[in-house]
């Protein structure tokens, strides 16, 4: 996570927004490669390949197996604030907001549904029924859950986050293990039809820019970094907040509730109220 990464993620970026955007049609020439023709249909066969779709079924599990591990962690922490973490704080708030801004708000909220790009598989060059669009325009056929970027792509490449939380002795083969699943899972949704290539780039590259500048407020910069105890201690401090004002509504509730059957003598009134709780 240091400025070499940045530079290269950025430099990526830059050329593939360039190339396909000032020649669009490679996306198409990339895409026409696993265009097959099936029984007078023509198709993505690679898409209902079985041992493709294995695969990425597989590559989508790894991603979920451990940010379920991860708030699993966290619901204990907040279920039993006394409790000390089974993982790190830090650990545990970098994760769970990487996904969330990766592949949760940006790909899957913010470009997916408004972006408008259509599939591959849904165009008129692949005998679909709507218009093919460079990377850049928002001004596709496509409603929702558009080809701009990948989700899968965005979830696998979010491995890196894990891998560099890592142990140093073995930092260096979980990152290319991050990095190989992305560009497995890269290749096998372009292969199917389901994104093109200029879409998986860039779901690769947008989820290692948030891993990057998440990475640096929460682990490197002097300025914004934290603590392991600063945040269990934070986490504590946000679960007795949350339950004192649950109790305080609670008890407004309660004496809502309450106050009209409770009309009459006064020394009735209170008996009651202490009988409610």
């Amino acid at each position: 996570m240091n400025r070499t990464g940045l530079l290269i993620a950025l430099g990526i970026a830059a050329v593939t927004g360039l190339l396909f955007g000032l020649y669009p049609e490679l996306d198409l020439r990339v895409a026409r490669h696993f265009h097959d023709y099936v029984e007078g249909t023509n198709a993505f066969a690679w898409r209902i390949y079985p041992p493709l779709m294995m695969a990425r079924d597989a590559g989508l599990w790894v991603s979920t197996v451990i940010i379920v591990i991860v708030l699993a962690a966290l619901a204990w922490k907040l279920i039993l604030p006394r409790r000390k973490m089974l993982l790190s704080g830090r650990a545990i708030l970098f994760l769970v907001v990487t996904m969330a801004l990766g592949p949760g708000l940006l790909v899957n909220v913010v470009l997916k549904d408004h972006w408008g790009r259509s599939r591959p598989i849904d165009v008129k060059q692949f005998d679909g029924a709507e218009t093919f669009v460079p990377w850049w325009s928002t001004r596709g056929d496509c409603p929702n859950n558009c080809s701009f970027v990948s989700g899968d792509v965005s979830g696998a490449f979010w491995t890196i986050a894990p891998a560099v939380l890592t142990p140093p002795p073995v930092r260096v083969v979980a990152v290319g293990a991050a990095l190989a699943l992305g560009t497995a899972m890269a290749a096998m949704r372009v292969m199917a039809g389901g994104h093109f290539l200029s879409d998986v780039i860039f779901a690769g590259v947008f989820t290692f820019l948030i891993i990057w500048l998440m990475h640096g407020l929460i682990y490197r910069w002097p300025r914004t970094r934290l603590t392991d105890e600063g945040t269990e201690r934070a986490i504590e401090r946000f679960v007795a907040r949350s339950r004192r004002r649950w109790r305080w509504f609670g008890h407004r509730a309660a004496n809502e509730i309450a106050g009209p059957a409770l009309e009459g003598d006064d020394d009735e009134k209170m008996a009651r109220r202490r009988g409610w709780w």
